[in-house]
């Protein structure tokens, strides 16, 4: 058999493709749907994992490729999804302008088989402008019995509409014959796909969402919207309503969907809201104030002449008060009159309004109830005559008013006040029950709008509170940073980075992507910036801290999912090292982007680091890579919301990422400031975390070194080179306790330690770090000596003397080092 040929290679750096022969863990006999993507000029541009589980080909085998290579009747290439490229597998040509095709098409195995496959295409644009095709393929299980069953008839007879099932994999299992005439498609092209691949809609995943929660809760569903089949244009949809279909042991097996065929322009029956109204589906975050205002826009002239929107203000936590008896404090939200600015200009919406005690509207709100008045009414004139602001009740001709709480649940986030004038009917119940409906659709998008704030305001002074505030003082390093939260309706991610000084005048950078959005992913990015902090103070190596913080994204998992396991948590983070004695880089990653490098000639690229997997899948390996970079070079680390803008894919933001890195700039500051300007065109809709350093070195007059024999008589010796050294450096007052530190560590390593035994003082900056090294393993701690021993009081001096000491291991043994101080001297 001929394979198709292998794409050219690409960065080592950046990907990593499964082997056409890796497991697929799948239940037998359990239904997918392969899916791929081929451009107009019949190459293929995507291909998913189930479509190598369908043809085994993997996707590096076949991304870039004429998609007619998959055919298995090579001559067959005169049609298909690929348009005029005429290099789609099809059996039959696509006419000009056709949106959809589907047909059975002889496909070609990559072990040679044949597969006549059922495929439904779909023409659609692309993020960049570009015309494709997404091609769909349902591949069956083995069959459910029950499906044939009572079951299945009596869940498909229920309707008198256009009616499918589908199974509690959201996959369509049967269909009448009005949802065959609605989509035009027979059965066998749709049974197996989801209602995503069926119809491409927004509203389709909408609909999805409302059958998860049909099989979550057990409860019928409502979708605000249309689906739309390819070719019907705007003017013709479906209402759709979901209901939950049990088995005989009373669980929800399957989910039928009711379509009501009806245009597009003709409204729900008993509907009067417009799907401008915050409580349809909207693209961007809500907003309390225009949500108040198209309430009042939708209500006038539609239902009342004239309307007002006043809302309770959230406590200081961001509690929606309980309305009272008492006297109610609200915010003017919006007004709209027929009248226009002569009645308007009486409101003016910002200010605050006091309903007092007793009051209509008081009584409204405390009740949590809409009631109808005439003007006349007592409670009404009590009202105006204690209230100059309810003046205008008197006013052109006002003779019948409507007071309805924003009610969202339990929650009452406001009042909405309605009033007609001369010339029409006075409020009946009918009209209180359609202001009620509106005011209810209105609630929820105001409550959700304020939850939405509230919940985006905690989850940042949460994650603002776990980033450094400022960047630790270190001379390995000149470092600047940046950190852009999103401004997507998910909320604030969980990128983080940190600065952590170590042992020896090095310093660790460190940059990480939690999955997710939210207070639960700032959260675990709290706990993982901890878990990093500590085990870089036990001096681990990167790929064995990276280990360690992929079995704690484990075990955070299962307490959270109570035992379940941890697969696919998606957590990635980039562990640097840089010691600037020996200009050394040591680095390793778990699924995050590698850290570009510029040269001081200029010269910009991606460190080759081992791409390790993501957090949290446990059981594989991280690699190590370590390389001298030269003093003055730059390192920039940077989480993935940097590359994912929506104008250029990732080989272009990387090429724009080191175009920018490499230009002179007066500061590193500057650095940062041109690559986000650069790169982001837009607020990202990720996290943005990024890190900047240039290299500085500790050159040989700041460093000195001695190998010492393992023998008790050279500790006396490696006194006298400790104090002639400070000298040399003109540190004589630290002398003394240098002299103490030095011959307890050195009598430690040549009594307890295994040769060869080595000493090293750094002198860096206003510190002075003094280091022993043995080839032992063993590494020395404090205990307390009783009166009359002769020893173990060494450790306990070296502490109090010093700022901070402690132990690091080696490949070959151990360092014990101590820092001082030198402010003081």
């Amino acid at each position: 058999m001929e394979q198709l040929p292998t794409p050219p290679g690409e960065r080592a750096a950046r990907t990593t493709h499964a082997s056409p022969e890796a497991p697929v863990h799948a239940s037998p006999g359990a239904s997918y749907t392969a899916t791929a993507t081929v451009s107009d000029q019949g190459v293929v541009t995507g291909w998913s994992e189930e479509a190598r589980r369908l043809l085994g080909y993997a996707s590096s085998e076949v991304v870039g490729r004429p998609a007619a290579d998959l055919l298995a009747d090579r001559s067959d290439r005169s049609g298909g999804p690929a348009g005029s490229g005429g290099t789609g597998p099809a059996a039959r040509p696509v006419a000009p302008g056709q949106e959809r095709w589907s047909g059975t098409v002889p496909l070609r195995h990559r072990d040679g088989r044949r597969l006549d496959a059922a495929l439904l295409a779909h023409r659609r644009a692309t993020l960049g402008g570009a015309a494709e095709w997404f091609v769909v393929s349902a591949v069956a299980g083995a069959p459910d019995a029950s499906w044939e069953g009572p079951l299945g008839e009596w869940a498909f007879d229920r309707s008198p509409c256009a009616m499918a099932v589908f199974d509690e994999d959201l996959r369509l299992v049967r269909a009448n014959a009005g949802m065959h005439g609605a989509l035009s498609l027979t059965e066998a092209e749709m049974r197996g796909l989801r209602l995503s691949e069926i119809a491409p809609d927004p509203v389709s995943e909408e609909t999805e969402r409302g059958m998860r929660r049909v099989l979550e809760t057990g409860e019928p569903q409502a979708v605000d919207g249309f689906v739309r089949p390819p070719g019907a244009g705007a003017a013709h949809g479906w209402a759709t309503s979901l209901a939950p279909v049990p088995g005989p042991d009373g669980r929800v097996r399957a989910v039928y969907l009711s379509a009501q065929d009806r245009p597009a322009g003709d409204p729900a029956p008993r509907q009067p809201l417009p799907p401008t109204l915050a409580g349809a589906r909207v693209d961007t975050p809500p907003d309390s104030a225009r949500t108040a205002q198209e309430l009042a826009d939708a209500a006038v002239p539609r239902l009342a002449d004239f309307a007002v929107v006043d809302l309770l203000e959230p406590s200081a936590r961001g509690e929606t008060p309980v309305p009272g008896a008492g006297p109610l404090t609200v915010s003017r939200s919006a007004v709209r009159s027929v009248l226009g600015g002569s009645q308007e200009a009486r409101f003016a919406v910002g200010d605050s309004a006091v309903y007092p005690a007793l009051s209509p509207p008081a009584e409204c709100l405390a009740a949590g109830r809409g009631a109808v008045y005439g003007t006349a009414d007592p409670a009404v004139a009590r009202w105006v005559a204690q209230d100059p602001g309810a003046g205008w009740i008197g006013e052109h001709g006002t003779h019948s008013m409507m007071l309805v709480p924003l009610r969202d649940g339990r929650v009452t986030v406001g009042l909405a006040l309605f009033s007609r004038q001369q010339g029409r009917e006075p409020f009946d119940l009918e009209d209180l029950r359609l202001a009620e409906e509106l005011t209810a659709r209105a609630a929820t998008g105001i409550h959700r709008a304020r939850r939405t704030v509230r919940e985006h305001t905690t989850t940042m002074t949460l994650q603002r509170s776990l980033l450094p505030h400022t960047l630790p003082v270190q001379s390995a390093l000149e470092i600047a940073s940046r950190y852009l939260p999103s401004v997507g309706e998910a909320g604030v991610g969980g990128d983080w980075f940190d600065v952590i000084p170590l042992s020896g005048a090095r310093v660790a950078l460190v940059v990480g992507d939690v999955v997710g959005h939210g207070m639960r992913a700032s959260a675990t990015m709290g706990r993982l910036r901890t878990a990093v902090r500590t085990l870089a103070d036990v001096d681990l190596p990167p790929d064995e801290l990276l280990t360690h913080l992929d079995d704690l994204i484990i075990h955070l998992a299962s307490d959270e999912t109570g035992g379940e396991t941890a697969g696919g948590i998606g957590t990635t983070c980039l562990y640097v090292v840089y010691d600037p004695v020996t200009r050394r880089c040591t680095a390793a990653r778990a699924g995050h982007p590698p850290p570009a490098v510029v040269s001081p000639e200029g010269s910009a690229y991606l460190l080759d680091v081992p791409a390790g997997p993501p957090l949290g899948l446990g059981g594989l390996p991280f690699e190590t890579v370590e390389v001298d970079l030269p003093e003055g070079s730059l390192l920039a680390l940077y989480t993935d919301g940097l590359l994912q803008a929506r104008e250029h894919d990732i080989d272009e933001a990387l090429d724009g990422m080191l175009a920018a890195l490499i230009r002179p700039a007066s500061s590193l500051d500057t650095v940062c400031d041109r690559i986000l300007t650069t790169m982001l065109t837009h607020r990202p809709d990720d996290d943005v975390a990024l890190l900047v350093a240039r290299t500085r070195a500790l050159h040989t007059d700041k460093v000195a070194v001695w190998d010492l024999p393992s023998d008790p008589s050279f500790v006396a010796q490696a006194r006298r080179n400790a104090t002639d050294q400070l000298a040399a450096w003109g540190l004589e007052e630290a002398a003394f306790v240098t002299e103490l530190v030095v011959s307890e560590l050195v009598t430690n390593a040549i009594r307890y330690g295994s040769p060869p035994v080595q000493l090293r003082l750094i002198h860096e900056g206003t510190t002075l770090i003094s280091e022993v090294s043995d080839a032992s393993g063993t590494a020395p701690h404090m205990r307390r000596a009783r009166i009359f021993d002769e020893g173990g009081r060494g450790l306990l001096l070296v502490a109090q003397l010093t700022q901070r000491w402690g132990t690091r291991h080696t490949l070959v043994g151990k360092t014990i080092w101590a820092e001082q101080s030198l402010v003081d001297f």
